[in-house]
């Protein structure tokens, strides 16, 4: 594409005659002129305007903006001794995956380069059906309990009076969530401001429980990491991209691709036994907490390629909806509490900004098998609506019917406490370089300055908990008359 930011424009002609949607064609002077004329007897007019007014749909609440592309996962290790999902099974096996990279909590108009964490989700069209994994840029999750989400949500978004994104109600619920910081000190470091998409990892946080073909169950944490490497962008650096361009996320990915520069992943885990599991206890589903990579290193999978950019956005990206409940054989998900509210909470939004058939849309379509389902009518797309089977289960007739499974693995059950992450969030602090330290204080300062005094002296005392210069060197920051 010769490093154009526009999708290719083919000047060798008309496609075709226009027509109108229900496929008339169109007069020159009715597409060219309305003067002087009735409007209600210019189907293209009619059709044009009351086409245009619907074409919005509801946008994410959270996620609203990102960029989405195409491409393949490829096996490239033996994983079958704990994996029986077929498009794990075999080394060389290829599955079309589509994949967006999104902004957890910006508006769908909003710039890109900001400081925030971000999703990276990825749906593998395997031969089982559809299988997703939504995840984020940074491996440890806000919370542990699904409670927590209206409120958390509502905190980090515009003001109810105001319209504005709020500081002080991001500070309030922080201080009064301080299990949080094991993500947000994250988010205020370096790794708060990805390079570009290609340079981001993706982390689906839940530790999930798989079995092989044995009925063998392991538990697994997914690691995609970018064989580009890993790079940050700096506050200023990013602040001045923003100016110049707030698409250049969505850019920099359109670009890359279109150009041939196919960005690529690893995808690792980390791999626990069920002795392991009894050994450590409910804390390694802590969706708040990583499990360290000295006790449970990375195992290579296999390579995520993106080589193709979507030809519609609003087809393929804004329409692209995952969903944790799409599992395949194999692979049964996580025990945690946080994962079965986002098998509700995906499932429920999907229903609400594209309809109960949004599987049936092209970009959301298992289309490796075939499916029979009792689902019938609803808003469009319904395809072939199932055609002439029984609409009920069981039936006597010609519907079809569950497959006879083996014994196989429940998921486990496993009572959760509390979350208590701090020696994590203190390892973080500890492990940071001077300068990284440094430039964790400068962002938390620039993030904190316009606070309530109140609420920047809560946080200052939990960041002196976690780490005295880490602490004193807010303190300092925000000129405050007692110094920790």
């Amino acid at each position: 594409m010769n490093n154009r930011d526009e999708a290719f424009v083919n000047f060798q002609g008309p496609v075709g005659v226009l027509t109108t949607s229900a496929g008339a064609p169109v007069p020159y002077t009715d597409a060219t002129n309305t003067l002087n004329a009735q409007l209600i007897y210019n189907t293209f007019f009619m059709d044009s305007i009351t086409s245009v007014n619907r074409e919005r749909i509801p946008e994410r609440v959270n996620h609203g903006k990102g960029a989405g592309a195409f491409g393949y996962f490829q096996v490239t290790r033996n994983v079958s001794h704990i994996f029986k999902a077929d498009f794990l099974k075999k080394v060389g096996t290829k599955t079309p995956v589509a994949v967006r990279f999104s902004q957890a909590l910006s508006d769908r108009g909003s710039p890109e380069v900001t400081r925030e964490g971000r999703g990276f989700a990825v749906k593998f069209y395997t031969k089982e059906g559809n299988f997703d994994l939504p995840g984020n840029s940074i491996p440890v999750y806000f919370y542990k309990d699904p409670i927590y989400f209206n409120r958390f949500l509502h905190a980090l978004k515009r003001n109810p009076a105001t319209n504005l994104i709020d500081p002080h109600t991001l500070w309030d619920l922080i201080t009064l969530a301080p299990e949080t910081l094991n993500n947000f000190l994250r988010v205020f470091s370096d790794a708060g401001i990805p390079t570009s998409y290609r340079n981001m990892p993706g982390y689906p946080i839940h530790t999930h429980q798989v079995e092989n073909k044995n009925g063998e169950c392991n538990f697994v944490r997914f690691h995609f990491l970018p064989d580009g490497g890993i790079k940050y962008l700096m506050s200023e650096e990013a602040r001045n991209l923003n100016v110049m361009d707030p698409d250049y996320m969505t850019r920099d990915l359109y670009r890359a691709i279109g150009n041939g520069d196919f960005p690529s992943w690893t995808l690792h885990i980390q791999i626990l036994s069920e002795a392991d599991v009894k050994k450590a206890g409910p804390k390694v589903f802590d969706v708040t907490r990583i499990i360290p990579l000295k006790e449970h290193p990375l195992h290579e999978v296999g390579k995520l390629v993106l080589d193709r950019n979507p030809k519609n956005y609003f087809a393929e990206v804004e329409q692209l909806a995952f969903s944790p409940s799409n599992l395949v054989p194999g692979m049964l998900g996580s025990p945690d509490k946080i994962y079965e509210g986002r098998k509700l909470a995906y499932r429920d939004t999907q229903c609400y900004r594209l309809g109960k058939n949004f599987n049936k849309m092209t970009v959301n379509c298992p289309f490796r098998v075939r499916t029979f389902t009792y689902n019938r009518d609803g808003v469009s797309p319904v395809r072939d609506n199932e055609e002439d089977i029984p609409n009920y289960y069981p039936n006597s007739f010609h519907g079809p019917v569950p497959y006879m499974t083996k014994p196989r693995s429940s998921l486990i059950k496993i009572i959760e406490t509390q979350p208590d992450n701090f020696d994590q969030i203190q390892e973080f602090v500890n492990e940071l370089k001077t300068d990284e330290k440094s430039r964790l204080i400068e962002n938390l300062v620039y993030s904190l300055q316009t606070v309530f005094e109140p609420l920047q002296r809560k946080a200052v005392d939990i960041f002196t908990s976690i780490n005295v210069d880490l602490g004193n060197g807010v303190a300092n920051g925000l000129n405050m008359t007692k110094c920790y």
